[in-house]
């Protein structure tokens, strides 16, 4: 534990604010504390500081160490410092009714409720949070506590997808009897949980203890009718474990990539979200379309899904906006649920070739990494009696140089040129603005990408050869 005290206190940001808290009573509790104990990094530190004016107080710290001061809730005096790198940040408030021990017994989980004097240089534990780490446990301080905020219930998954530790049957039974009160906390607090539990390593097992607790229909109210599609001459498992087995391949993918897509794997393109994180959400909603179009043919027994790839694609978009996911982030999920068979289909393509390989690069643009990682981990979750051993090898084999390949040439590949804009189009065709120009614009753009119209008047010829069929569509 010495090396541990010792650690914290020659952490930066805590050397940084600790002359200012000398003569105070102040305490770093949560992540940063639990995070140190498990010998991981951690960018955020929650700060308890007995203060009358706090307000005051942390505007006044703010100053002294040059960081940005952001008020987030003045009701409850819950302040944000945000350090100069933009990345470290201090969230700093009251005691729950001026009393420590009431603060961290009204917490959720007792990993999470171990405080650190910084003062005192000394652990303050009064739930057993040290060593439920030590025993890799994950254990609630009280039912009430999750009665009270029943986001709560979600926390339990995200802690064991990013630590694997076990979760207490005590705690899997509150879940089952709450599960159905998930719906009350905001929208916004559920995804930012769930992010995170997809960010986790231990995700897919993650998935499978929250639908044992009855989480995933509540959150996921679609996996009722994904859970009716079962296994088959080509997918071993039901739909339902399919997903969750694509997002566990995804994750063995991401364990054996080569340095350059985990560091794009490990990058923020959206927020402040790792970019696994979404990949492992769209392969776990990638088929949720297979539902509305399933049939089995008479003569084969087959099950045919017939484009479960376009209906996904559209029947994701109410079920992210439902989670106050941001424009972006729902393009990116849905155009990896529209063109997850694009890549696997193309590279088994008999006249496959360079063209071939260039279009799929552009119209792919940033998520060729992310499609051709979701495409292998969809091929090795459907392992069917009719998929041998060599169909799986030479697909994998396939995607994997496609994925080279593109490693190769993507700093050469350059945007395509713009050679007609709108207003060229709506002279060209003799029409006024509208949909149509849009849906001209897409034809064109695909024109480039296959290679067939590469100036501005073969773009002028393609816009007229089209006209007929654009205007009366």
């Amino acid at each position: 534990m010495d090396k541990l005290i010792q650690k914290i206190q020659n952490d930066s940001v805590i050397k940084l604010i600790a002359p200012y808290l000398k003569n105070r009573k102040a305490y770093i509790v949560g992540g940063f504390v639990r995070d140190t104990l498990m010998d991981k990094s951690s960018s955020d530190r929650d700060l308890i500081v007995f203060e009358d004016e706090l307000e005051l107080f942390a505007k006044d710290l703010a100053d002294k160490i040059d960081a940005y001061f952001i008020e987030l809730d003045a009701v409850n005096n819950i302040y944000r410092l945000v350090l100069e790198d933009k990345i470290n940040y201090i969230d700093i408030t009251k005691p729950f009714e001026n009393d420590l021990e009431k603060d961290i017994k009204r917490r959720d989980l007792t990993i999470n409720a171990i405080a650190y004097d910084i003062n005192k240089q000394k652990f303050v534990d009064l739930t057993g949070g040290i060593q439920d780490i030590k025993d890799r446990v994950i254990r609630g301080i009280s039912d009430k506590n999750f009665e009270d905020d029943p986001l709560r219930l979600v926390r339990i998954f995200r802690f064991y997808a990013q630590t694997g530790f076990e979760i207490v049957p005590e705690l899997g039974e509150i879940v089952r009897k709450m599960a159905y009160r998930i719906h009350e906390p905001a929208k916004e607090r559920i995804r930012v949980e769930l992010l995170k539990l997809f960010e986790g390593d231990f995700t897919h097992e993650a998935l499978i203890k929250m639908d044992e607790g009855g989480l995933i229909e509540e959150i996921f109210p679609i996996y009722k009718e994904v859970k009716k599609i079962p296994s088959n001459t080509h997918h071993h498992l039901d739909l339902f474990h399919h997903l969750v087995e694509t997002v566990n391949q995804i994750q063995i993918k991401y364990n054996e990539a080569d340095d350059e897509t985990k560091k794009y794997l490990n990058s923020y393109r959206f927020g402040s979200t790792k970019q696994i994180a979404f990949l492992k959400l769209a392969g776990f909603l990638h088929d949720i379309g297979k539902p509305c179009c399933w049939t089995i043919e008479e003569d084969t027994g087959r099950h045919r899904f017939i484009k479960h790839d376009e209906i996904g694609s559209k029947l994701v978009l109410p079920i992210l906006k439902s989670l106050k996911f941001s424009n972006k982030q729902i393009e990116y999920i849905k155009n990896l649920i529209k063109y997850h068979i694009y890549p696997s289909s193309m590279v088994c393509a008999a006249d496959v070739n360079e063209k071939a390989y260039m279009r799929f690069y552009r119209k792919m643009g940033e998520n060729v990494t992310d499609i051709i990682i979701l495409a292998m981990a969809d091929r090795l979750s459907a392992q069917g009696v009719q998929v041998t051993k060599e169909m799986t090898e030479n697909n994998i084999n396939m995607l994997t140089k496609l994925l080279k390949d593109y490693q190769e040439i993507k700093k050469d590949i350059k945007p395509l040129p713009k050679l007609l804009d709108g207003r060229d189009i709506m002279e060209i065709l003799q029409i006024k603005q509208g949909p149509k120009i849009g849906e001209v614009i897409s034809a064109l753009k695909e024109a480039q990408m296959s290679g067939g119209v590469n100036t501005k008047e073969e773009a002028i010829d393609f816009v007229k050869n089209i006209k007929s069929q654009i205007i009366n569509s």
